[in-house]
């Protein structure tokens, strides 16, 4: 039999309430031993919880949930107890003498998906909604646990079985009377599924960006004020900022919200020819960081005299913005080779930190909003999404005499999207995605 389990599922530490999850098929009997005959399911109960010997320990509120009316399926109960620590660490040593262990991390949402209760995309909503920082974040990870995503994946799964049928028919019964066409009946289907795989792959990245935040880099010369420019837009003195070239010399990630979405803006180091060996070497994470950034700001001093802001066109993409700094300075402008978008600014000039700041928010909505369907939300996710792509491009560029091959390539192509939701998804796989949880989820 499964163990009894119990987590605290507030943040630890000082505070007026904390609640202790318990879930398994003893929780009944050490709810009883604890606070006295079980409450009517579902209704908040004060009770006093005892200690072996018939000691207070505290006046809380006890909750019982039977299952599988239940978050996990099974027997559960929380206990709303008074936050001090003493009072915490005395109930949690007390239902470690009734027989219960500390839960694991994920361990609730793994039992409520091995129940039934969630299917896998759904639990990983789970730990999306308690990391969300921004409203974009909460929504993508509600519309996930609401099922949004995994109705999408069975749907399509469905249908590539639909087609897994026809194509099985016309090989196991092939003296049957039969139409002659049964199996091309199923390529319409595979064919506009394959323009929707293709479509969600496209879209793919989007998801992610949403829910680890879109990755800004600061590029440009060495004082070229990006130190100033990441200060002014995080509207706070996150990077040092003096008149000494190269003062920047690795990556300064400061996190932001615009438009709702988290954003991750980088200070990079000035790119520049070097023989400083710490240098040179921020200036290679630079370079790296710039070249997986999803946009990229080109930050050049409008009043440079030298062309030292060419070392870095190698690094500019397109739909990237030129950011033509210090504009408040005299002195003749610099002129840019650039095709894009281009923002003239001061980082002193409160009405130009506004303007760009809501270019920046603009295109955030652009670029993570607006979707025909939910976008993969992890990299397993996206995996499996191009698994199954890969499959059914297969299926049908096989030769239509060879029926069995294309059945065996739909059929891969079915169990590719199953791992999403976790129909069938190998135990290495459930321990992977539960670990990442907080403790009491």
């Amino acid at each position: 039999m499964r163990d009894s389990i119990f987590a605290l599922a507030t943040a630890p530490g000082r505070a007026a309430v904390a609640v202790v999850r318990l879930s398994g098929s003893h929780v009944g009997e050490a709810v009883v031993r604890l606070a006295g005959p079980l409450p009517p399911a579902r209704l908040a109960t004060l009770r006093w919880l005892r200690s072996e010997d018939g000691g207070t320990i505290d006046q809380a509120l006890v909750l019982w949930f039977e299952g599988p009316s239940s978050y996990t399926g099974e027997d559960s109960a929380e206990l709303h107890l008074h936050g001090g620590r003493a009072v915490v660490e005395q109930v949690m040593s007390r239902l470690v003498e009734l027989g219960l262990r500390m839960a694991e991390p994920g361990e609730f949402t793994r039992r409520a998906f091995e129940n039934g209760k969630l299917d896998l995309a759904q639990a990983e909503a789970v730990a999306d909604l308690v990391d969300a920082e921004t409203a974009s974040q909460a929504k993508q990870a509600l519309d996930q646990l609401g099922g949004a995503l995994s109705k999408r994946y069975d749907l399509w799964r469905e249908t590539l079985l639909e087609a897994l049928a026809l194509l099985e028919a016309a090989v196991d019964f092939p003296d049957e009377d039969l139409p002659e066409d049964v199996a091309a009946r199923a390529y319409p289907a595979m064919q506009a599924l394959l323009v929707e795989l293709d479509r969600a792959l496209v879209d793919a990245d989007r998801g992610r960006r949403v829910r680890d935040g879109y990755r800004i880099a600061l590029i440009g010369a060495p004082n070229a004020g990006k130190s100033s420019l990441l200060n002014a837009l995080a509207e706070r003195d996150a990077a040092i900022v003096t008149a000494t070239p190269g003062t920047t010399r690795d990556v300064i990630e400061t996190p932001l919200i615009l438009a709702g979405y988290k954003v991750l803006l980088a200070d990079t180091a000035g790119v520049r020819e070097t023989i400083d060996e710490i240098e040179e070497e921020g200036v290679r994470r630079a370079r790296r960081w710039a070249e997986d950034a999803d946009l990229r700001l080109w930050v050049v001093d409008s009043r440079s005299a030298d062309d030292a802001w060419r070392q870095v066109e190698d690094l500019v993409r397109e739909g990237d913005i030129l950011v033509l700094n210090k504009s408040d300075l005299p002195g003749e402008r610099v002129d840019v080779e650039f095709g894009g978008e281009r923002v003239e600014c001061s980082t002193w000039n409160i009405d130009d930190m506004d303007k760009l700041r809501d270019r920046l928010q603009a295109r955030l909505v652009e670029s993570l909003s607006g979707a025909d369907f939910p976008a993969a939300t992890r990299l397993r996710h996206m995996e499996s999404l191009a698994a199954a792509r890969g499959c059914l491009g297969r299926a049908l560029s096989t030769d239509p005499e060879l029926i069995e091959v294309m059945a065996e390539e739909v059929r891969l192509a079915a169990r590719a999207l199953s791992r999403i939701t976790g129909r069938i998804d190998p135990e290495q796989v459930l321990g992977k995605v539960f670990s990442s949880f907080c403790i009491g989820k």
